[in-house]
């Protein structure tokens, strides 16, 4: 993978399309899970399908490209990083995901999953043995403070069970984000994502097999079942990484405060949701919160100097 380090390499135009066309993926998530689970009133696909059958088809592609790449063997000291990657984004985030939009709708989860970009900064924080700023905090609560006004606004006063499964969402995704991190500084980035999917297919194609739907299900959620394997959960994170590795990662990665709003956006024409005012004002405000608590300071334990 090349590396934005390098001058003769980088191209931050080309970068920024890529960035743009990753986050974009990434953005029909939403709309294309709830498509594949549907709702509480005209289920589809189980939801425990959903997560185990995106897994399994990303992981037989990766067996491909691993192969086609001639991708180094795995050391052991990778498999434990790789573990918790998988246990964040394979199983916890797409499942409860899966589950949460069952019970509500995409914009909705638009504007809680935005949280994952300062949730993915905290738990790397934690886990690196860095102390955030105080300032830092104040975006973490302001954004926690936003989402719950949010969800228990459109919950007539009440916070549902499938905001809960949204939150739990966004601490597996940070949790999974965190683990792979530690591994991609070693391996490039697109084999880090190859590996974690791969490794989970001992336990995720016997599931897909086992739990395949019996009822028949609408073509419509196939299609989304089949976005979210393909794209989703694998070529994704190639336009991602590559725009990445060309622009820089500092500046291309300012292009994931977009994930959210191009959320709202697609459940327009994918579901026919209706986008309203107020949550177009309380997901830029949470992107608005986002973007400042990236750019607070967090500081070494060890060291006592920021990053």
């Amino acid at each position: 993978m090349a590396s934005a380090s390098h001058p003769a390499l980088a191209d931050p135009t080309r970068g920024l399309g890529l960035a743009i066309l990753g986050v974009a993926i990434f953005a029909m998530t939403l709309p294309m899970t709830r498509l594949a689970v549907g709702d509480a009133s005209a289920p589809q696909l189980p939801p425990a399908f959903v997560t185990a059958g995106r897994a399994a088809v990303a992981g037989l592609l990766s067996v491909v490209y691993l192969r086609a790449v001639r991708a180094p063997r795995l050391a052991r000291r990778h498999w434990l990083p790789l573990a918790i990657s998988a246990a964040g984004t394979v199983v916890g985030f797409p499942l409860m995901l899966a589950l949460a939009l069952r019970q509500v709708d995409a914009m909705h989860a638009a504007v809680v999953t935005g949280l994952i970009p300062l949730s993915t900064a905290l738990i790397g924080a934690l886990a690196m043995r860095q102390r955030p700023s105080p300032g830092f905090w104040a975006c973490a609560v302001a954004g926690c403070g936003l989402v719950v006004s949010f969800a228990a606004w459109r919950g007539g006063g009440a916070l549902s069970s499938g905001d809960g499964l949204l939150l739990l969402a966004v601490l597996f995704t940070g949790i999974g984000y965190v683990g792979g991190a530690k591994v991609a500084g070693e391996l490039p980035a697109s084999q880090v994502i190859c590996w974690v999917v791969v490794l989970s297919l001992p336990l995720t194609l016997p599931a897909a097999l086992w739990l395949w739907p019996q009822a028949p299900v609408r073509a419509a959620s196939w299609l989304g079942f089949g976005y979210v394997s393909v794209f989703s959960m694998w070529l994704g994170f190639f336009a991602w990484y590559r725009g990445l590795a060309l622009g820089g990662v500092v500046r291309m990665s300012q292009v994931q405060l977009l994930q959210p709003f191009l959320a709202l956006m697609f459940a327009v024409p994918v579901l026919g949701e209706r986008l309203d005012a107020v949550t177009v004002v309380f997901s830029l405000a949470v992107i608005a919160v986002v973007f400042l608590g990236r750019r607070m300071p967090v500081r070494s334990l060890a060291t006592g100097a920021a990053p």
